[in-house]
Order: structure tokens, then sequence, then C-alpha cells
């Protein structure tokens, strides 16, 4: 935003884009002309938080306070144990990793945390870490100590840059940012006169001392270009500590609402992300681990949005596909001003003057919100209509007043809807897996059950990705673009990149949702085939060959397992390019047996610490260590040709074997 005094066309020329108003100048020019520019970050997670404490009020009563010294064990515990998915900042895999390995317990590490986890700074990591857990800091220059302490010797933020010149130079304050600009721009003409100036200090013609420079201030000069260089590498990616510190402060009330109260938080976030299909799935199977059950949507018992429903989580009506939310709406003031809907045709009758129509009545029927009433789904599928226009039948006939000259002198003649006699034509209800398909098709996602939640395990053991991976790829960074991106697209697009590169060969199991098949200009076969997985869709794609000899398992509903390599392009969603499509299937368990009886201490500790390396989220094998006559599990790990090969290294061939159970 650029704030002036006067209108600012009085300033600067202006354009119509996206129906705003609009600089034709780019913000470095509008810096040069002296004019005031304003970035203002807006989070839904803001929203997250504020709408939990609406709701753990209405549910429990409870005035939330956050503790002002933000030093709560409980919440710490989170990032402790890496169940941070939901918190703001700390949700992607590896930075659960790093929180695992620091083990915070204050908020000047969560601060840490956002700055250092990024591309760049990420290498000061394992110092970070060390200084925390063992007290040891190493500093170029004792100088330095007062400024560093705090990140255990690391440069961390733009804020310790500038004190480092004012501190040990004689910096002003505004030149010591000019200089934190130059480095984090890499303006390298500007750097290279302010290494002489920051080292040696700088006078004017009349000799007056206006910088001192660190020799005058008595640092060696071997000592001053070494801090120099360091600033001017780490201030390319150093982090402004005011900015990471309110985004901690953020980061510990998320963490303390999911703490004490996870199943308004996780309600909060799941109506922040209503519609986002790539989210949702992900919260849901989070809510899972806490035990915190998922209710389908309930006629009288659903609001709009998801709510609490006696420390589980009610779906929300405004959620289900083609209802919109002026009839929802209009159905729960029905419910509030008359008491509970008592049964479906109560309900028709009821919301048969509102704007609720056939459609939206039908979906309400598919997403099982009528299933507390007596009659199967498909019977209700079957005798919706037929009800409806009865009773619109009826009351039109009342409004209009139909009776005949004998009835003149009776009493009121209009129609009692007590009188109607409603006939149901009964039908048996639809198999699980019809249920499942409906509610997938009005919900966006499988509710009572996912077809491949009994899979889980295998398909963990079988696959090499998943869609949350994919997710993550997707979030795209523009590295020079980089101050505009949010730090956990930053993050999640980095991890992906080291993780997964294109043309990488995958795996990924999940069941078919579509097939399109077309022919290309060479009049050759191919598919795109829609897969979901237990976390949301992915796009496979499948090329003549590798469709021919998949075609009889392309089959929607069908559960495959898809070998192929990965297609990761910019400004397109990133795909699978299949070499086979087969039906999954449940293979028989591996376990990497290593004896362990005749070992010294020193070659367990090696094989402690090997084990411990190849534990990562796609291990695809059990581990078990051999000791006389006692079998100990010791974890899974990813295990390859290469893998096993090391561990032969370690404890000698006869000692490691791979069986199968």
């Amino acid at each position: 935003m650029v704030i002036t005094k006067e209108p600012v066309d009085n300033y600067v020329p202006l354009y119509v884009r996206d129906g705003q108003n609009a600089t034709q100048y780019v913000m470095t020019t509008l810096e040069e002309l002296g004019l005031l520019k304003m970035d203002f970050l807006g989070i839904r997670t803001l929203t997250v938080i504020k709408d939990t404490k609406e709701m753990v009020k209405k549910d429990l009563g409870i005035e939330v306070e956050f503790d002002k010294d933000m030093n709560d064990p409980k919440v710490y515990k989170l990032w402790q144990e890496g169940k941070t998915c939901g918190v703001f900042q700390f949700e992607s895999q590896g930075m659960k990793n790093f929180m695992q390995e620091l083990k915070p317990d204050c908020l000047e590490d969560l601060i840490a945390g956002v700055s250092l986890y990024r591309p760049g700074p990420m290498d000061q990591i394992p110092r970070y870490v060390k200084g925390k857990q063992t007290g040891e800091y190493e500093y170029t220059h004792p100088s330095l100590e007062p400024i560093l302490n705090v990140t255990y010797g690391c440069m961390v933020y733009q804020e310790q840059v500038m004190q480092i010149v004012r501190d040990l130079a004689g910096y002003s304050l505004g030149r010591a940012d000019l200089v934190r600009r130059a480095m984090g721009k890499k303006k390298l003409d500007v750097m290279a006169k302010e290494r002489e100036v920051f080292i040696h200090g700088q006078v004017d013609e009349q000799g007056n001392v206006i910088v001192p420079g660190c020799v005058r201030n008595g640092i060696d000069e071997e000592s001053s270009n070494k801090i120099f260089d360091e600033m001017a590498e780490f201030a390319k990616y150093a982090f402004n500590k005011s900015h990471a510190a309110c985004y901690a402060v953020v980061s510990y009330q998320t963490a303390y609402l999911k703490a004490y109260y996870p199943s308004e938080f996780m309600a909060a976030m799941l109506n922040s992300y209503l519609g986002n299909l790539d989210k949702v799935p992900v919260y849901i199977d989070e809510c899972k681990s806490l035990h915190i059950d998922i209710l389908k949507p309930a006629i009288n018992s659903s609001e709009l949005k998801f709510t609490v429903d006696h420390g589980n989580i009610r779906f929300g009506l405004g959620s289900i596909k083609n209802v919109g939310v002026a009839p929802i709406e209009a159905i729960i003031a029905e419910k509030n001003e008359n008491g509970s809907f008592k049964s479906f045709t109560d309900f028709c009758e009821r919301i048969a003057d509102k704007a609720v129509n056939k459609k939206c009545i039908e979906s309400l029927i598919k997403a099982g919100a009528f299933d507390e009433f007596e009659q199967t789904r498909s019977t209700l599928l079957a005798s919706f209509e037929t009800i409806i226009d009865t009773i619109q039948s009826a009351k039109k006939k009342g409004l209009e007043g139909q009776f005949s000259m004998f009835d003149l002198g009776t009493e009121n003649n209009e129609t009692n809807m007590d009188d109607i006699k409603y006939t149901f034509i009964e039908k048996e209800e639809f198999t699980e897996k019809e249920l499942l398909s409906q509610e997938k098709e009005m919900l966006g996602i499988y509710l009572s059950g996912h077809p491949l939640e009994k899979l889980r395990e295998e398909i963990e053991r079988q696959t090499t990705i998943s869609t949350k991976d994919l997710m993550a790829i997707d979030s795209k960074m523009n590295p020079e673009n980089e101050e505009n991106l949010s730090e956990i697209e930053l993050r999640e697009q980095y991890e992906s990149n080291v993780k997964f590169k294109d043309g990488q060969e995958v795996k990924l199991a999940g069941i078919i949702t579509s097939v399109k098949k077309k022919f290309t200009k060479n009049n050759r076969i191919m598919a795109f085939v829609g897969i979901e997985d237990l976390y949301g869709p992915a796009e496979v794609i499948a090329f003549e060959n590798a469709y021919l000899a998949a075609k009889d398992s392309l089959v929607e509903e069908n559960i495959v397992l898809v070998k192929g390599r990965l297609s990761i392009r910019d400004e397109e969603k990133t795909s699978i390019i299949a070499n086979e499509i087969t039906d999954f299937g449940v293979q028989k368990r591996k376990i990497l047996s290593i004896n362990i009886t005749n070992l010294d201490e020193p070659t367990k500790k090696k094989l402690r610490g090997a084990i411990k390396y190849f534990t990562g989220e796609m291990n695809n094998i059990a581990v078990e260590a051999q000791e006389g006559e006692n079998h100990l599990k010791c974890g899974a790990i990813y295990l390859t040709d290469k893998i096993l090969e090391v561990f032969e290294e370690i404890v000698g061939k006869e000692n490691v074997g791979v069986k199968e159970i």
C-alpha cells in the first residue's frame, strides 16, 4: 500500500489492475521517490484463533486467555513430539523434524525456528541445535557474544547484522540499516565500500572520524574481515526478528488452543479451509490421530459450518454440494424457531415455503443428513419427490380456498397437514461402497470411512510418495519474489525440491476417480487418470503402452498401484507419468533381521546410528535385532539394495538377512 499526504495521482501515474488502482512505478522506484510503502499481511490463522475462542466460549463458557509468559510446558510438548499439524508456520514435515531435534521450551526457540528453517540459513540449524543442547557456543570474536548469545553463536536475524556494525564499528542506526539492505539485496559495489569502512572506519576531509571502524575499536583486522564475510553470507538470508517474533506469538497461540481445546481448534481449522479439497482431508486425518471423530451431517445437530458436538466435530450443512448458504440458513432458522424436526415428512412440511428446492433435499439425503430418521437413504431418494409434490399440492389447494357451493356455511376449509397420508417407496439400503461414494460426491471427502483406510499400513509400505508430497511440490516458489510468499510455501517448496526431483521414479497408490481417454496427434491412445489417496487427488498420465497394459484396471473406484516418474513443471500441477498401473494387492511383509549377539559396543553404536539415519517418512521395512533367543523390534527404515550393503558392512554380511512374514 502506498500512503501519501495528498491523492496518490498527484505524485505518480496510476492504472487499474484487477479492479484496483495501482501505481505504474515498481516498489523500488516509489522508495527512491520518497513515498511511504507499507506491506499489510493478512493471515487466515488470525480468523482461526478468533473462531476457536468464540466456540470455546459458546461450548464451554470459558474466556480463553493465553499465558503472558508463553512458557507452558504442555504447549511446547506439541513441538517436542512433532504434533504441530495446524500450528501456524510449523506444519511441514521438515519443520516438525527440526523441532523434535531442537526440543524448544521457550518463545525464543520458536522465533529462531521460524527464521532458520528457510533456504540458506538452514545451514545454521546443526550449530543452533548443538548450542541449545550443550550450551557450547563459538564466536569469531569475543565482542560478538552479547549480540549472538541469544542464538547460540549463530547469525540469524537482520537486527543482529545491524547491531554488529553499530557496536563493533560504530555505525549510526541509519547507516547500519543501509548496510543490512545492501547485503540483503546483494549490492556488491556498496558492500565492497562498506567493508573498508567497517574495518578501518571513515573520516571526513578535515580528519574528523565519522565511523570509527573495528580496528579503532580494538578488533584485529583478520577477525574484522572474517566477521564481515560472515555477515555478507548470512545477511542474504537473515530474517527480520520482529517479523519472526510476531509469527512465533501466533504460532504459540495456535499451539495453546490445540493443546487445551483440540476439538474447537480443529473445527475452526476445517472451517477456514472449506471448499479446499487439498487441505480438508489432511486436517480430518489429524482429527483421527487426536481421537476426535468427524460426525456426518445431521439435520437436527449440524449448523452451517463445522461445530463441536460433545468433544467431536460435526460436519456443517453448508459444506454439502448443491445446497447453498441461503437454504441452510432457512432450515436452521426454522429449527431454532420451532424446534427439532421430528421426521423426514415433518421436515418437508416445515420447509415447503422456504427457499429449499428438490436438488438441495436430494443432496442432504445423499450426505446422510436424515439418517437419524427411520427410513433408509435409498427409500428417501425413491420417495422424496412424491412427498414434496403432495405437500405442495395440498398447500396450494388450501391457499386457493377451493370448495364447492355445498361447503358454504361449514367450518374452516383450510387443509390440515395432519390429514395427509404419505407413501414411502421402501427400498433396500445401498451397499457400503455406494453409501461412501455418495458421501464423497456430496462432501468432497470420504467421511463415514475411506475405502483405503484398511489398507493404510500396506500402502505406506508399498509407496514412496503421497498426495501430501505432491501438494508440497505444488507450493510454487519464485526466488526473485521471495518476500511476497508465505514462509510455509517457501519451506514446503524447499523440502519438496530436496526430496523430489523432476523425472524421479515414484510409487503412488490410490482409488481411481476418473479416466479420460484421448488420442494424440499421431493417433495414439493415452489417458488422464484421476487418483485419490487418503489425503487428496492426483493426476496420472498413461501413454499408449502403459494404458494398453493397464486398461482392465482403469475402472472408476478400483484401487491401483502406479509406478512412474514425476513430472514437475512451473505453473502446472505436478503429475505422474505412468510406467505401470496394476491392481493394488497386499504383499507379504518383510523384516530386516540383524544378529547382534556377538557385536561389541562400538559396532552396536554404529548400528543404532544407521537405523536412525535411514528412518524417514517412507519406511518400507521393519527392523528386528536378534540377541541369542531374544528378538527385539527396532522400528522401521527405508531399505534399498545400497542401504542393505551399508548394514552388511557395519555388522558383517553373515549377520544380516531379509525375511518375509
